[in-house]
């Protein structure tokens, strides 16, 4: 398989949680449920503990939890917070275009 037989848009997507809290596991659902609604199947997801490990946290210079980071496709892209705002997300991950989106 060449690079050109890759899909063009796989997505991996970092989410830094600090624990199992219900802000973290309302960021992961959020998050799982736009990407199997928007991405389907071009898209990983890991999820890194910072409690678990706190160098990766001071590593990436994460400063709030949750933090999203779209690694892949480029540019990287960082949204905090739990994820409910789905057009947002979106814009974030660079999934609609900055000015779309419906009022």
């Amino acid at each position: 398989m060449s690079a050109s037989d890759a899909p063009a848009s796989q997505y991996l997507l970092r989410l830094y949680i600090a624990g199992q809290t219900v802000q973290a596991q309302r960021a992961l659902a959020n998050l799982r449920r736009i990407c199997e609604a928007e991405l389907q199947g071009r898209y990983r997801i890991e999820v890194v503990d910072l409690l678990e490990s706190p160098e990766v946290g001071e590593r990436e210079n994460i400063l709030a939890t949750p933090t999203l980071i779209k690694e892949l496709p480029p540019p990287l892209r960082r949204l905090i917070g739990d994820l409910s705002d789905r057009e947002q997300v979106l814009r974030g991950l660079e999934v609609i275009p900055q000015g779309g989106g419906t009022a």
